[in-house]
C-alpha cells in the first residue's frame, strides 16, 4: 500500500508546536492545543466586530453610527481538547451575531481543525475565504479578510515586542526549519524557538525569529533582545551544540547553567549502541533522566 504523503505546511505547523511546547503524554498535547484555541477565536471574534461596527478597537476618528463595543461576556466553548473560556465581544444595541460561534453555539469541535488549516495555509485571501466557505457555506468577501487578517499583523508585533520577566527558572532553545511562503515565493526557512519557565512554574514562549539557516551570531542576537525585553537572570539553558554558542550565551547571562537538550544527548549516546540492545538501553537511560536526584541512578542496575 502506498503511504499517503502528507501536506508538509500541515507537518510544519505540527512541529512547531512540539518544539515549542515539548509535549511528553496526550494530555500535554491537549494543553498545548487548548493554548492556541482562546486567543485564536478572541482575536476573530474581535476582528468579526471591528468589521460589523465599520471601526477599529482604536479608532478615534469619527464612526459611521452610533453603535459602540459595550465590553465582553464570558463563554464556554467545548473542544475536542476540553472546555476552553473566551470573552466574546458585544455591542450596545445587540445588533452583533458572531459567525465564528454563534450565540448559543457552544460546541466548536467541528471546526479546530478547519481554523488550523486556515492559519497553516499562509493566510492569503484566496485560501482564508475558501476555508470559510468550507465551514460555513458562504463567501467571505475580501474586503472582510482584510479587516480581519490586518489586525493580526499589529497584535503580532505588539506580543513580539512584549516585556519579559526578569528571571526564569529553565529556558528551552532551539531552531527549526520549516517551509514558509512570502508573497509568492516559498523556502526553507529557521525559526528560532525560545520556551521559558518561570519561578512559578509555567510554561511562556518568550519568542520566535526567522532566518534563512542556524547561526551561532543570530542566536546571540536573540539573547540580546530577550535581555533588552526585561530578562535579567536565568537559571538553566538547555541547547543544542551549535560551536561557540554555549561561551556566548554565558557572556549575556554569566550565572546561568548551560545544559545540552535531552534530545541529543540521547542521539549522541544511541550512536554506539548494537540495534539489538537499542530498545532495553533508551527504556534504561529514561530512568536516568528522569530520575529525582543524582543517587537514584548511580545505586541502581539500570544498565546491567
Amino acid at each position: 500500500m502506498v503511504r499517503k504523503k502528507r501536506d508538509p505546511k500541515k507537518v510544519a505547523l505540527a512541529q512547531a508546536i512540539l518544539d515549542a511546547y515539548y509535549p511528553e503524554t496526550a494530555e500535554d498535547m491537549n494543553d498545548a492545543l487548548k493554548d492556541l484555541f482562546g486567543p485564536m477565536f478572541e482575536t476573530m471574534l474581535q476582528d468579526e466586530m471591528s468589521h460589523h461596527l465599520s471601526y477599529d478597537s482604536n479608532d478615534k476618528g469619527p464612526k459611521k453610527n452610533d453603535n459602540r463595543r459595550n465590553g465582553y461576556g464570558k463563554k464556554i466553548l467545548k473542544t475536542t481538547q476540553g472546555e476552553v473560556e473566551i470573552e466574546v465581544p458585544r455591542d450596545r444595541d445587540g445588533s452583533f451575531k458572531p459567525q465564528l460561534v454563534p450565540k448559543r453555539k457552544k460546541d466548536v469541535s467541528a471546526i479546530e481543525n478547519k481554523v488550523l488549516a486556515m492559519y497553516a495555509r499562509g493566510m492569503s485571501q484566496r485560501d482564508i475565504s475558501a476555508t470559510i466557505e468550507d465551514i460555513y457555506g458562504f463567501q467571505m468577501s475580501h474586503e472582510m479578510i482584510s479587516d480581519i487578517t490586518d489586525c493580526i499583523i499589529p497584535k503580532l508585533e505588539e506580543w513580539k515586542n512584549r516585556p519579559l520577566k526578569k528571571c526564569y527558572a529553565f529556558v528551552f532553545v532551539d531552531c527549526l526549519y520549516v517551509t514558509l511562503r512570502n508573497d509568492y515565493e516559498v523556502k526553507e526557512c529557521a525559526v528560532y524557538v525560545i520556551l521559558g519557565y518561570d519561578l512559578n512554574g509555567k510554561k511562556e514562549i518568550l519568542g520566535l525569529w526567522t532566518s534563512e539557516n542556524e547561526s551561532k551570531n543570530h542566536w546571540m542576537q536573540i539573547f540580546d533582545e530577550i535581555k533588552a525585553r526585561g530578562v535579567e537572570d536565568i537559571f538553566f539553558l538547555s541547547m543544542d551544540g551549535v560551536p561557540g554558542l554555549e561561551a556566548d550565551a554565558k557572556a549575556i547571562f554569566p550565572k546561568v547553567i548551560l545544559q545540552r537538550c535531552i534530545v541529543h544527548l540521547i542521539r549522541n549516546s544511541v550512536k554506539y549502541i548494537p540495534s539489538k540492545d537499542y530498545k532495553k538501553f533508551t527504556q534504561s537511560l529514561k530512568k536516568v533522566y528522569e530520575a529525582s536526584n543524582l543517587k537514584a541512578p548511580l545505586c541502581s542496575n539500570y544498565f546491567i
